[in-house]
C-alpha cells in the first residue's frame, strides 16, 4: 500500500517539474513579436497637442515680436510743417517749394498725409515730403 501512496506524489512531482522545463524552454526561444502601436481618441488628441502647442507658441512669439525689427522713432527725423491760420495747402506747397509745379507739390502733400480734402485747419502738422524736405 505504501508504494501506491508514493506513485502519485512522485508522479505529480514530475509532471510539475516537466512542465516548468517546457515552460522555461519556450520562453527563451519564442521572440515576442512587435506589436502595433494603437492609439485611442484621447491618445491622438493628446499627441495633436503636443505637436501643435509648440508651433502656436512660436508663432505667437513671432507675431508679439514682429516689431523689434523696425526703426525706433529716434532713428528718423520726418519733416513737417505747421499750417498758419489762413494758410492754404496751395500757399504751403508754393513756400515749400517754390522751384516745383505748385499742383505737383499739392498733389503729393494731399498723397503723404492722406488727406481726403484741400481744406486745412489751423494748428494742422503735415508731413513734408522726402523730396521737398531742405
Amino acid at each position: 500500500m505504501s508504494t501506491n501512496t508514493y506513485a502519485p506524489v512522485l508522479l505529480a512531482a514530475s509532471s510539475v517539474h516537466a512542465a516548468s522545463s517546457v515552460h522555461a524552454a519556450s520562453s527563451v526561444h519564442t521572440v515576442a513579436s512587435p506589436t502595433r502601436l494603437r492609439l485611442t481618441r484621447r491618445g491622438r488628441a493628446v499627441i495633436a497637442v503636443l505637436v501643435t502647442l509648440p508651433l502656436a507658441i512660436a508663432l505667437a512669439a513671432m507675431v508679439l515680436n514682429g516689431g523689434g525689427a523696425t526703426a525706433t522713432p529716434g532713428d528718423a527725423v520726418v519733416p513737417t510743417v505747421t499750417v498758419e491760420a489762413g494758410e492754404s495747402l496751395w500757399s504751403v506747397a508754393a513756400a515749400l517749394a517754390p522751384q516745383s509745379s505748385t499742383a505737383d507739390v499739392v498733389a503729393d502733400l494731399i498723397a503723404a498725409n492722406e488727406l481726403v480734402s484741400a481744406d486745412l485747419l489751423p494748428g494742422q502738422v503735415l508731413i513734408v515730403p522726402e523730396r521737398y524736405a531742405d
